[in-house]
């Protein structure tokens, strides 16, 4: 067996500064999405409600175009960028990104950024412009056995099969470290063992989770401001 050191990363609020979906929601016609898309707007309907959003932005005639420039306008969190390309630079780290956003936005983000080829695999929701320049989006799959996951995504489930792939692959994670922000990062979290690692962004949802659970989790927990904060710990 291979051993490696695998890294999981969320993306939006983690690799990029930013919610990609939120931030193209400012093409829309004054930057106002119209109060009945809004009311879509549920924790367990995220994918669902992007699809309308998406759909209004059709309907305005906003171009595939206009939404990869707006993409291209959001920074990578402080030194996160620098720690993609440090870590993919040494043969023993495995990086992925498990990601409620979509597979378009963070291809693009990725590209732009020069860091695609750091990223072994993403897992998201797929997405793609038709032949009339309208993005679709679609759940990455739907499941109902993990309530600290939303429906269209259980990042834990996810981490957990990628893990038992790889070892029939030949490959073996002696350490596995977490990195991100949200309440959704919360169930990779509990996956994790007394070797692993956890890395919640400071001032986040994650953060404030892990400090209120600690008696659920069993990995070394460093909070992190930048990249290089967490570079430090991995290296």
């Amino acid at each position: 067996m291979e051993e490696k050191e695998l890294v999981a990363l969320d993306f939006d609020h983690t690799i990029i500064d930013a919610n990609s979906d939120t931030y193209v929601a400012k093409l829309a016609p004054g930057g106002v999405i119209p109060e009945d898309i809004e009311a879509l707007h549920k924790p367990d309907g995220w994918t669902k409600y992007m699809q309308q959003v998406f759909l209004f932005l059709y309907q305005n005639k906003v171009q595939p175009q206009n939404v990869l420039d707006c993409l291209s306008e959001i920074s990578f969190t402080p030194g996160m960028r620098e720690l993609l390309l440090l870590l993919s630079s040494f043969k023993r780290f495995e990086i992925i990104i498990i990601s409620d956003s979509n597979s378009m936005f963070i291809d693009h983000i990725l590209k732009v950024g020069q860091v695609a080829h750091t990223v072994s695999e993403v897992f998201t929701n797929p997405a793609y412009f038709d032949q009339f320049g309208r993005l679709h989006v679609k759940e990455f799959h739907v499941q109902d056995m993990c309530t600290l996951s939303s429906k269209n995504l259980c990042k834990g489930e996810i981490l957990q099969s990628y893990i038992k792939k790889r070892s029939s692959e030949g490959t073996q994670f002696c350490r596995t470290a977490f990195i991100g922000d949200g309440n959704h990062d919360f169930c990779p979290c509990l996956q994790l063992s007394v070797n692993d690692l956890i890395f919640p962004r400071i001032g986040f949802s994650l953060c404030k989770k892990l400090s209120r659970n600690p008696e659920m989790i069993k990995a070394k927990i460093y909070p992190w401001e930048s990249g290089f904060d967490i570079k430090d710990v991995l290296l």
